[in-house]
């Protein structure tokens, strides 16, 4: 599938698809999907610059208040894409701007990631993120079903799953990883998420395929790319997985940790710094003997540590988050860095020797319940402000951290990441300096304001599991 780069190719692209409506979509601060469809006559080249005043601001969440209500989206012409659940219809993702010619609007979240893609190039750098999506496809939800085997608060049917008790292959306790068909029962569901994108969106896809968890955890690795456009497609590709599941009669879901017992689901974002022209990476030494990661490269990886306690409320950004952020499940929780070692919160994957372009870090802490706009943008400014601090990340860790002792612990100097949001959001405020050059306090003020809110909220609810030790008391 084609895709239009310009305002003409997208106006022209539009009449060659017989396209009859436009979705117009953007996304709030806590990161989620929001569309309006307008017919596609309506969409012209003045169309690019004018935009449509068709957004009240004040019913988004993060956005403004109702005297202030008045928005305008306007499109971004290579986002365009047909649907082929919806004939006839095609999206477009848009940027946010004020109402009466007042400019772009400073609480979209893509418009932070856009003066971080500008801030960066001030700077001299080039950045390219390559997350790793992971997420569940269940047959069912039963919200409000207590379920104390499971240790949620709702009932979850899988057709993986070892309860289902539908006599067929089943994944066994932590070997959901890799298996084959028709073991994996999903992979036709997969497929078609994978050829959605790549023959309607112009992904490029790299790997397909079952995750460890026991029932319906799969991962999707698209290729890296630039800060907006990667973030783009972090959403697109959610929407995509979400209306193929549903077509199917099944629900996909970027939830962290919806299964008591087994492995969260998380967005282990891979990151390089080049220089602008994107023709030399800044994070490779050939002469490193332990990584080839240059002094630059290590400068990196020590800002992305320094501010990791911070940077969990934008990476790891709900209640949820922290149930996924426990020992014994693959997913970091201690403040460390290895290659190769993915007890760490911060790898260097070392598959290779001499190739520069591959040389990179795999920051393993983000999860797909971020906003990809905030969390990519928060990643670089870590990463440039420990470059122009020279922070030294410390000497790496080449043991299983999780099974050190504390004492251990302390003598390495390893830290651990908070053990709830509210205790991010404390970090976050005590430490946000180093995103202000991008991060308006606009933003990071609502942002912080709707996480108190949901962790607020979610205190006030009693958890299943309470009844199951407290009723008796």
């Amino acid at each position: 599938m084609i895709i239009p780069k310009t305002p003409s190719e997208a106006v022209r692209w539009l009449k060659e698809n017989q396209v009859k409506w436009v979705d117009l979509q953007f996304t709030d601060v806590p990161g989620r999907l929001h569309h309006i469809t307008i017919p596609a006559s309506d969409v012209t080249e003045e169309s690019f610059k004018t935009g449509f005043g068709k957004l009240d601001g004040s019913s988004i969440r993060g956005f403004t208040t109702i005297y202030e209500s008045d928005m305008v989206l306007v499109p971004v012409a290579n986002t365009f894409a047909l649907l082929p659940w919806a004939p006839g219809v095609a999206r477009t993702i848009t940027q946010v701007y004020w109402g009466g010619n007042r400019g772009r609007f400073e609480r979209d979240p893509r418009y932070v990631a856009e003066e971080a893609e500008r801030f960066q190039e001030s700077e001299g750098y080039l950045s390219f993120f390559g997350p790793e999506l992971e997420f569940f496809i269940f047959d069912k939800v039963i919200v409000d079903a207590a379920h104390p085997q499971q240790g949620t608060g709702y009932k979850i049917v899988s057709r993986e799953a070892p309860w289902a008790g539908n006599g067929g292959f089943i994944i066994r306790h932590k070997e959901g990883y890799y298996p084959a068909t028709p073991v994996d029962q999903l992979f036709d569901v997969r497929k078609e998420i994978t050829d959605t994108l790549t023959d309607y969106f112009g992904f490029i896809i790299e790997a397909n395929h079952h995750e460890v968890a026991t029932a319906g955890q799969g991962e999707i690795d698209f290729r890296f790319g630039k800060l907006v456009e990667t973030a783009d497609r972090v959403q697109t590709m959610k929407y995509v997985a979400k209306n193929v599941a549903a077509k199917h009669g099944m629900i996909a879901t970027f939830m962290p940790k919806p299964m008591y017992g087994d492995n969260g689901t998380g967005m282990h974002t891979h990151f390089s710094l080049w220089t602008k022209d994107g023709t030399k990476n800044l994070m490779y030494d050939p002469n490193d003997e332990y990584a080839e990661l240059s002094q630059l490269g290590r400068y990196v990886v020590g800002g992305i540590l320094h501010h990791a306690r911070a940077l969990s409320a934008i990476v790891s950004p709900t209640t949820n988050s922290y149930r996924r952020l426990i020992p014994g499940f693959e997913a970091p929780v201690y403040i460390a860095w290895s290659k190769a070692n993915r007890s760490a919160i911060i790898r260097i994957p070392s598959y290779y020797k001499g190739m520069e372009k591959a040389k990179r870090l795999e920051y393993r802490a983000p999860d797909p319940s971020a906003n990809p706009y905030l969390a990519f943008a928060a990643i670089l400014m870590a990463a440039i402000d420990g470059i122009k601090k020279k922070i030294d990340p410390g000497d790496p860790v080449d043991e299983n951290i999780y099974h050190l002792t504390p004492e251990r612990r302390k003598q390495l100097g390893i830290k651990e990441l908070p053990r709830s949001l509210d205790e991010a959001l404390d970090e976050l405020e005590s430490d946000k300096e180093f995103l202000k050059p991008v991060f308006n306090s606009s933003i990071l003020d609502t942002y912080i304001e709707l996480k108190r809110e949901e962790a607020r909220t979610l205190q006030m609810f009693p958890h299943p599991m309470e009844f199951y030790y407290y009723l008796d008391v």
